[in-house]
């Protein structure tokens, strides 16, 4: 078995593990290796070939290639970093020992001083949300039909219905009506749509693709291949609502019905989780539960927008790059960090007050679209901090950044609610 001893171990090459190479060399790291299970770098963004990602991190709008490109020449341009492409983590040890399979050098040992878990996310499938009926061709994830469509060259359907409407459904819409096939609907279970309000007004609306909210699909038609589904209005329980139902005719139907944190490794090595966001609880370092063990990205929680992803990414790398060489502080205290009223997660879930801690950045989703709010950070009563939002929905991450001072003088749980401006909390 061939064996390599590195300073940082990095598992996943999409827009965060390429970030985290990026901030570990950045602050010292001489040896960094990116273990990356598909043929190139990139990740997700090498199918996202819309335009929007990086108005924040580079200041203009780029493809997602075009994005990934950045960062892909920036790690190989850097000779501390090695990747591994076309490679397999089977395992993972406590001791950071990695055991990874390619078709080229066999089983792999890799001995790091610290890793990050960069793995991003997947899709949920059909049979995670039961639709009843046959299991004909045509029934797909909306980001299994992107790659399909934007990498691969195939076009999975002409007569097409989106259920769900998280981002990804939403640009699907837009591409395949691009690319000739006719979009009939948009299916939504929730009574507010789940993807970005650009996505929405600038796939659905200018496309003219009507949207059902508080609708759900109860039947898929079909044999050999999808012929048509049957949709219903549902309750306030997501319930179907007898005698609302209407037929739909499709070739095709694209599942956008959530991501889920691809946490596997983080699982087997007993990382704590969160139960809301599915991934590992980290602290504002991006470190887990586990001393040396890292993690940014989507596999922390689902992000809506790549900058952030790659500023994750940044802070793991740079404070991994720190633990490998023993210059990661060790905290006086913890804080953890919960969510409250009408808040739905928040993340990092807990904070290491240090001697020399920096203020911390919070990202945090609301439960159901909020009007006038005011988002309340309070430690047992007393209010360390508010900020005031004119809108805010639960497909849109909220930023708040904590001065560390005020992180200083909090109590060992800092809570993070929503109030209506004028009202109660």
């Amino acid at each position: 078995m061939i064996e390599r001893i590195v300073d940082v171990a990095i598992i996943g090459g999409g827009p965060a593990g390429l970030a985290a190479a990026n901030g570990a060399v950045a602050n010292g790291a001489e040896k960094v290796l990116i273990i990356e299970r598909d043929r190139e770098l990139g990740g997700i963004l090498q199918q996202c070939i819309h335009n929007g990602f990086g108005l924040h991190r580079f200041h203009e709008e780029l493809t997602g290639p075009g994005y990934a490109s950045r960062y892909v020449k920036m790690v190989q341009g850097q000779p501390q970093i090695e990747t591994m492409l076309d490679t397999m983590v089977l395992e993972i040890s406590a001791d950071k020992t990695i055991v990874a399979v390619n078709p080229r050098e066999g089983v792999v040992c890799i001995r790091a001083k610290a890793v990050i878990f960069t793995m991003g996310c997947r899709e949920r499938t059909r049979g995670a949300i039961r639709i009843p009926g046959q299991r004909p061709a045509g029934v797909f994830t909306a980001g299994a039909a992107q790659r399909m469509v934007n990498m691969e060259g195939y076009l999975p359907g002409k007569n097409i219905v989106i259920l769900g409407s998280g981002d990804i459904g939403l640009i699907m819409a837009r591409r395949m009506t691009l690319e000739g096939a006719k979009v009939h609907a948009c299916i939504e279970i929730m009574p507010y749509s789940n993807g970005l309000t650009r996505n929405v007004v600038q796939c659905l609306e200018d496309f003219d693709i009507p949207l059902f909210l508080a609708h759900s699909v109860v039947k898929i038609h079909g044999g050999d291949r999808i012929t048509g589904i049957t949709v219903a209005q549902v309750d306030d329980n997501r319930l179907p609502i007898p005698g609302t139902e209407f037929d739909l005719p499709c070739d095709c139907l694209l599942l956008s019905v959530g991501l889920i944190p691809e946490n596997e490794l983080s699982k087997n090595i007993g990382l704590a989780m969160d139960d809301i966001t599915g991934g590992p609880i980290v602290d504002q370092y991006r470190q887990t539960t586990l001393p040396g063990f890292f993690a940014a990205g989507n596999v922390v929680h689902v992000h809506d927008l790549v900058d952030f992803v790659s500023e994750e990414g940044d802070i793991a790398g740079k404070w991994a790059a720190c633990y490998g060489k023993g210059q990661l502080a060790q905290p006086e205290r913890s804080i953890a960090v919960k969510p409250g009223k009408s808040i739905r997660s928040v993340v990092p879930q807990q904070l290491a007050v240090t001697r020399d801690m920096a203020a911390v950045r919070l990202f945090m989703r609301v439960t159901e679209p909020q009007h006038k709010l005011i988002i309340e950070i309070a430690s047992e009563g007393r209010v360390i901090m508010e900020r005031r939002l004119p809108i805010a929905k639960p497909g849109e991450m909220i930023v708040i950044d904590i001065p560390a001072e005020k992180i200083r003088t909090a109590s060992e749980i800092v809570s993070v609610l929503v109030k209506q401006q004028g009202g109660e909390k």
